[in-house]
């Protein structure tokens, strides 16, 4: 005997829920940039450290915990793995010893052209064109704005 479902429970399935889609979107993604980060010898939050230093060549830790969203015990260890790959160096600020420095190293500043190619490697893999990616960044964007 089959049930009758009341129309409110549409709400509750499972494919009806944009948090599910967030979620196995994410992890479907991360799954295509592993092996292409393996290569550079980085993890997906190391990469996104990389890229904010690669865009300023150098930041405090407060800054770039601010532009990753991301809180100091998170943070720090990222950085300590990527001070010990050579990639970039840690240097307290000599006028307020408080604020930690963190620059790019010869070696994090030349993995940078090796990491040119994955922004379009992730369409190719993805399949999804450059102009699903702008308007599905603009919603997202829009969403993380307003919460």
């Amino acid at each position: 005997m089959s049930k009758v479902k009341n129309p409110t429970d549409e709400v509750l399935l499972l494919k009806n829920q944009v948090c599910f889609s967030l979620y196995s979107s994410m992890h479907r993604m991360m799954k295509i940039y592993r092996p292409l980060l393996s290569a550079l010898g980085l993890t997906y939050p190391q990469y996104l450290v990389m890229l904010v230093l690669w865009e300023e060549e150098e930041s405090t830790v407060s800054g770039l915990g601010e532009r990753l969203q991301l809180d100091s015990g998170t943070l720090t260890p990222l950085l300590k793995r990527l001070e010990q790959g050579g990639l970039i160096q840690r240097k307290r600020n000599v006028d307020d010893e408080r604020v930690v420095m963190v620059s790019l190293t010869k070696n994090g500043k030349q993995l940078r052209d090796k990491a040119k190619l994955i922004p379009e490697q992730i369409f190719c893999l993805s399949g999804i064109e450059e102009k699903q990616a702008t308007q599905l960044k603009g919603i997202l964007d829009s969403f993380v704005a307003k919460t």
